[in-house]
């Protein structure tokens, strides 16, 4: 495996540790719908959370939540709508980000709640 995909994996799992610590319960990770994928699905609180994973060697760049770009917030939605029909879920929904970036043995993890709305249709 490319050493990009060994670094995003490792970002998921520690998103994952950091969700659950934080009291959120995980329904699926990289749950599939034809060509659209959802990086985490959680609950917590009685919301559905869905949460887009993005993991980057360093912020050099763009912070990791700066990558997410209008087609891929159009793609997490859609494949929200997907989730909500098959698990027939009725409560409210929400879309977070957690960004992760290593320094050295840690890695800082910044969740932002909200990240981005649905919009009204």
């Amino acid at each position: 495996m490319a050493e990009h995909n060994d670094l995003g994996a490792l970002g998921e799992q520690r998103a994952q540790a950091y969700l659950r610590n934080k009291g959120f319960h995980i329904r699926h990770i990289n749950w599939v719908c034809g060509k659209l994928e959802l990086d985490i699905v959680a609950e917590k609180d009685g919301w559905l959370v869905i949460v887009e994973v993005k993991t980057r060697s360093t912020e050099t760049f763009e912070h990791p939540e700066e990558a997410i770009t209008k087609r891929k917030i159009r793609n997490i939605i859609n494949a929200t709508h997907e989730y909500i029909i098959q698990f027939d879920w009725n409560g409210e929904t929400r879309f977070d980000v957690v960004s992760v970036i290593p320094h050295g043995q840690s890695f800082d993890i910044e969740h932002i709640e909200d990240a981005f709305l649905s919009p009204v249709n």
